[in-house]
């Protein structure tokens, strides 16, 4: 059986007793974990750390081991600029992205996006969102949380500094996905930007364009938008090597 790999959000130093967070306490408890039971916990910063467990009460502590440095990062920085979609398929893309190494995922308030958010219902939705990225890290084997922007609009997003290359999908483009990256050399970072159900409108194809952004054409097919930024991701990803 696997050991357990548990996100812990407080400070953790090898040879310490750490009390766990109630949340973290009742997690260990609903995994049946015992007196004794070998955990590994990290804090999101990278790194990671190996445990005991030990009970007292309800209350949970982890006597912390040694430090390791294992990450599992992509060799490159890869950015998912995702246009919020419909239901709950945010929650979807959000998981795989952080399994296919995603560094940094920005939901996009597209003008097509049928899902607005804002006020108490945008902060309980990125609360939602930060607790899926932890349980993926867990799960996946990343010591490195990915990092989630609030929403913003396509053009306040292009706005923001940055200087990695920056590419569209629109199945009506041109340029295809292989043949961009192909002329961005070594890149150490690539901006990938994905459209809500309907489509980049109008404006922000020309809100793009001005901005210098390359549209690129995935495929011959029409890709819905929670497969669309994860294929591309995992496209990128082989295309460069990383």
């Amino acid at each position: 059986m696997a050991i357990p790999r548990l996100y812990c959000p407080q400070p953790i130093a090898p040879g310490a007793a750490l009390d766990l967070p109630d949340a973290l306490a009742h997690h260990v408890r609903v995994l049946r974990l015992a007196e004794g039971d070998p955990i590994v916990l990290f804090d999101g910063h990278g790194g990671e750390f190996t445990a005991t467990l030990a009970f007292e009460g309800k209350a949970a502590r982890a006597l912390l081991g040694d430090r390791s440095d294992r990450e599992a990062e992509l060799a490159g920085r890869l950015t998912l600029l995702q246009a919020i979609p419909a239901g709950d398929k945010m929650d979807w893309i959000v998981e795989k992205a952080v399994e296919l190494g995603v560094y940094r995922l920005q939901p996009v308030a597209a003008r097509r996006s049928v899902t607005q958010l804002s006020g108490n219902r945008l902060e309980k939705r990125m609360l939602h969102w930060q607790r899926i990225i932890a349980a993926a890290c867990e799960q996946c084997g990343r010591n490195r949380l990915m990092q989630l922007d609030p929403p913003r609009t396509l053009a306040e997003t292009l706005t923001l500094p940055g200087s990695d290359p920056r590419f569209m999908c629109d199945p009506a483009a041109p340029l295809d996905l292989a043949t961009a990256l192909s002329r961005t050399g070594s890149p150490v970072g690539v901006e990938l930007m994905v459209g809500p159900e309907g489509g980049w409108d109008n404006e922000e194809l020309a809100i793009a364009r001005r901005a210098g952004v390359d549209a690129v054409r995935f495929g011959s097919r029409v890709l819905r938008t929670e497969t669309a930024g994860l294929a591309l991701v995992a496209a990128v990803t082989a295309l460069l090597g990383w």
